[in-house]
């Protein structure tokens, strides 16, 4: 369950973490900050595993702009791929994302 922090316990917790640290945690809250990609891990997360052109159907968005997000994500280590024949399949890489998309879900009330 999500327990909200206290403004100075937040600050001691970031005071703690390495500069590097922050900026990662930074950069996976930015590449999560579109709604698409959003889908993206809960498509992923419910189907396991995808290859591009159905999950540019799910989004009913373009499949480059699908590909774009995709890379882009897989990039900073939220998705890993697996080529079979002609076809990328992509599926999350690790618990991380799951866990932040429930807290947004938490935080918003969804």
């Amino acid at each position: 369950m999500f327990m909200p922090m206290k403004a100075k316990e937040l600050n001691c917790a970031l005071e703690k973490m390495p500069a590097e640290a922050v900026s990662h945690a930074a950069e996976m809250l930015r590449t999560l900050a579109h709604p698409d990609r959003l889908r993206i891990i809960d498509a992923l997360h419910t189907a396991g595993e995808l290859p591009v052109c159905e999950i540019a159907k799910y989004l009913k968005i373009a499949q480059s702009a699908t590909s774009q997000h995709l890379n882009h994500m897989r990039r900073v280590g939220l998705l890993k791929t697996e080529r079979r024949g002609k076809k990328v399949w992509y599926s999350v890489a690790d618990n991380r994302p799951i866990a932040l998309l429930n807290c947004i879900c938490h935080c918003c009330n969804i």
